[in-house]
């Protein structure tokens, strides 16, 4: 969520920073979110001070009783605006004698108008805390200016693509005639955008994750295998579930999500808690199945790897102080493009434009790799800065036991999603004969085999 703070202190600034989104909606958010939390915070305050009128007031009838003089005291204007909707006749209490009576008919009507206010706080409290958390991340100013992904930008291009060969075959064509994929099967079995890996693809699939994890716990990162459930609180947290659940499956019954990434749960693990300066950065690699609807424009694959609704990939994710953060994006991103370095696999950077990112990041690269067959570049990594966004949400802090605290900033990118790596060097290292090299990264945990499948007819 975005501080507060920001929205009620430096109101012009913020709006400035969400219309670049190119999104009405979002600026139609803050406004009410602005004017709620006004609200709120003015209707606090006329609580209090009812609160502390009555104490006044149980105090002064002793007094009165016992012949003391009551003294100058005036109703504050919240107190007196209270009670013109509960007790008119009370409201102009410095008109009337000040005797027992009139003061107890006053603590008496104090009461109502008490009850009222804090309905009337609550009731706007509750629109505080659901406009709050859909309010997007506040962007980078290095984020480029933009309506699509068309206006993406590209930051930087790594290997040459291979030109067209006209015997290229594509991936699912390719898995299914070599016996490593059976498609028709698992779409019998659970419907489109499920797959049988078979053979080698189950053995590359896994070369893949031992590839990835070894080369993250080489430069720091612990290996986390996480849960593949998580519970609604901890995912509203994470990301904002009205944008979220509909890519989402859902185990109604125990109020449990499936997740769509490791990256929740592991956002989620130190949700309400203060993380020590002497454990930050906090560097984790986190193994996860993934599963998601892909409801949506894009759909699902009828026939082959790229877009499923189960993967498994390997997430890299961070904990941090705020000046930490943009430091460890860049580090975030060089992991991944030393892993596709390491693949031999093209591949370009993209910086996401302000129309085009999501809710949560405040700034966001696209790795898009190269697929020989398709001729084109398309993603397999999103490498995100949230700042404190996710971490506010989540109540998760950082600082010296004892000493001050801060929000702590979290950042997340894509190690490898396999099934996509697999399509790439399926499209990218297949041979005439309907073999594929596997790429000599992967061979040592793949017992040095060096190709996939066997010599198709031709």
């Amino acid at each position: 969520m975005i501080d507060l703070h920001l929205v009620r202190n430096e109101p012009e600034a913020v709006r400035a920073n969400l219309a670049r989104r190119k999104r009405p909606e979002v600026l139609e958010l803050f406004e009410q979110l602005r004017i709620a939390d006004a609200r709120q915070r003015q209707l606090g305050m006329e609580v209090d001070q009812l609160r502390a009128f009555r104490n006044t007031l149980a105090a002064a009838i002793p007094r009165v009783k016992s012949g003391q003089a009551l003294g100058e005291t005036t109703i504050p204007a919240g107190v007196r605006e209270a009670l013109r909707s509960t007790s008119p006749e009370l409201a102009a209490w410095e008109q009337l004698p000040p005797d027992v009576s009139h003061l107890k008919a006053l603590a008496a009507a104090v009461g109502p108008a008490t009850a009222t206010a804090e309905a009337a706080r609550d009731a706007v409290a509750a629109q505080v805390a659901a406009l709050h958390p859909r309010v997007p991340n506040l962007l980078d100013a290095s984020v480029p200016y933009g309506g699509s992904d068309a206006d993406n930008v590209v930051v930087r291009t790594w290997g040459t693509p291979d030109p067209p060969r006209a015997w290229a075959r594509g991936h699912a064509e390719l898995a299914e005639a070599g016996g490593l994929a059976d498609f028709e099967r698992a779409a019998r079995a659970s419907g489109a955008g499920f797959n049988y890996l078979l053979g080698d693809l189950v053995l590359l699939d896994l070369a893949l994750q031992r590839y990835a994890l070894e080369f993250l716990s080489s430069r720091g990162y612990t290996p986390v295998s996480t849960p593949m459930l998580l519970r609604r609180g901890p995912y509203e947290g994470v990301t904002d579930l009205s944008d979220f659940e509909t890519v989402m499956y859902r185990i109604a019954d125990d109020d449990l999500y499936l997740i769509a990434t490791s990256e929740h749960p592991i956002a989620a693990r130190f949700m309400g808690e203060i993380l020590d300066d002497s454990t930050l950065p906090m560097r984790l690699a986190g193994l996860s199945s993934c599963f998601r609807r892909e409801i949506g424009g894009h759909g699902v694959d009828q026939k082959g790897l790229f877009r499923m609704h189960q993967f498994n990939k390997v997430e890299q994710f961070i904990f941090c102080r705020p000046e930490e953060s943009w430091a460890l994006h860049e580090e975030l991103l060089a992991n991944t493009e030393g892993l596709y370095q390491g693949l031999q696999i093209p591949y370009r950077v993209v910086n996401v434009c302000t129309g085009d990112i999501g809710t949560v990041a405040a700034k966001k690269y696209d790795v898009e790799a190269w697929f020989a067959k398709q001729q084109a570049f398309r993603e397999v990594a999103s490498c995100s800065n949230c700042t404190d966004y996710q971490a506010r949400r989540l109540k998760i802090r950082a600082g010296k036991q004892g000493g001050s605290k801060v929000i702590a900033h979290t950042l997340n990118n894509t190690a490898i999603a396999t099934s996509r790596a697999m399509v790439a060097i399926l499209e990218q290292y297949q041979r005439q004969d309907g073999t594929v090299a596997v790429p000599s990264v992967l061979q040592p945990y793949m017992g040095s085999r060096s190709l996939l499948g066997a010599p198709l007819p031709p």
